[in-house]
């Protein structure tokens, strides 16, 4: 048995050495089996190798079959110098050259924009705004971008002045926009994108929010800033000027005035605010809004007075008719009669006109209600509550 095994283990050495010397003896050949026999027993051995892979040619650049695991090169039609198509498998030299360059320049681009980028961030400097769509631009352009608005309206709301004020300043050439002296009241600016100097001063860039305040005003004050010998109700105010940099931060001060006026000897109600369109919407005769007044006269009045009342008067060449005239019932404490007076003409001493036309004697005036919006009765004489929005739909604010 051992002669059996090592003739085998000759016999295998021998074949795979000469296989391993020439490969060629192999192709498409099948090796005889070797028999060996002994005495005692008889082993048959089959030895058969796989043919080897076959020498590639030209033929197999474009015969690939299922399984083919060939690089797939893909045919190109090319031109030629001489003008005639020519079939190829590898890209035209013009078409390499050009992909190499556009390579190229697009990471010489991005190689200068992270330089870029890298150097501000290292010298602090604030990042470069990303780009919008146009449709963005436009949606933030209608909806929370302020619209540039007249010069002299901007002035007047910054508190540099009222607005016929803040004209003779443009007209005297005391106000510059962008560098450039501007004497057209009617130009539109953008405080936030414009430059505006005001006297040689810096107009600041986030103008003041809207106020707006409801006065009880006090007997022997008047609704204009007035010399310094007259009180003026935006006296009262002071108090509530001096805390506005600890309630608004890094907001400027508004230039409050009155919305119309109320005489020296009228008391009540009076709305004090910044928003010059709002107080033209609610004192100008136009709006019909209605105001009461409560009259209280010294004297009897009786039947033929109110009457007189109620016909109207003419102030400033217009008939101004009003729309109540009530007398009010006597009170324990007001020993005086009390007229109820509501108008919506608005003009200037209407009420005390219409009473004087009648032939009475007015002792005191005082407005309980402007539109919608009466005058709270636990607000004290001289004291303002600032106003809610729905306060100011009453009066006719439509946002």
């Amino acid at each position: 048995m051992a002669s059996v095994a090592t003739a085998a283990a000759i016999t295998t050495t021998t074949l795979f050495s000469s296989f391993f010397r020439n490969p060629s003896l192999c192709i498409h050949r099948t090796f005889p089996r070797s028999r060996i026999t002994c005495s005692s027993s008889s082993l048959q051995f089959n030895i058969s190798f796989a043919p080897p892979k076959r020498k590639k040619t030209q033929q197999d650049d474009f015969e690939f079959g299922e399984g083919s695991e060939q690089q797939l090169f893909i045919p190109w039609i090319v031109r030629g110098e001489d003008g005639n198509l020519k079939l190829q498998t590898h890209p035209p030299a013009r078409l390499v050259h050009a992909l190499a360059d556009a390579k190229t320049q697009n990471l010489t681009v991005k190689k200068k924009k992270n330089d870029t980028s890298a150097a501000a961030g290292a010298a602090g400097g604030p990042k470069a705004a990303p780009k919008l769509s146009k449709a963005a631009r436009r949606f933030y352009n209608d909806n929370f971008r302020d619209t540039p608005e007249r010069l002299s309206k901007v002035l007047a709301a910054a508190g540099v002045a009222s607005r016929w004020s803040s004209e003779e300043l443009i007209f005297q050439g005391q106000v510059t926009v962008n560098g450039s002296v501007c004497n057209t009241p009617q130009t539109r600016v953008d405080p936030a994108r414009d430059i505006i100097y005001v006297n040689g001063k810096r107009l600041p860039k986030k103008l003041p929010p809207k106020v707006y305040l409801a006065l009880n005003k006090p007997k022997g004050y008047i609704c204009s800033a007035g010399e310094k010998e007259v009180k003026s109700v935006m006296s009262l105010f002071d108090d509530y000027l001096k805390s506005w940099d600890k309630r608004n931060p890094r907001l400027p001060r508004p230039r409050l005035f009155t919305v119309g006026r109320l005489d020296v000897a009228t008391t009540g109600l009076i709305i004090v605010t910044n928003d010059g369109d709002f107080a033209q919407a609610v004192s100008h005769p136009s709006s019909k809004l209605q105001k009461e007044y409560i009259a209280t006269i010294d004297g009897a009045v009786n039947k033929r007075h109110l009457i007189a009342v109620s016909e109207g008067t003419v102030i400033e060449g217009t008939h101004c008719t009003p729309d109540v005239v009530e007398l009010l019932p006597p009170q324990p404490d007001i020993p005086r009669p009390r007229i109820r007076v509501v108008v919506h003409e608005g003009r200037n001493h209407e009420v005390r006109e219409l009473v004087k036309n009648a032939g009475l004697k007015l002792y005191s005036l005082k407005r309980l209600r402007i539109g919608g919006f009466r005058l709270p009765s636990d607000l004290g004489i001289g004291m303002h509550v600032e106003l809610k929005q729905s306060d100011l739909k009453l009066m006719g604010l439509k946002s």
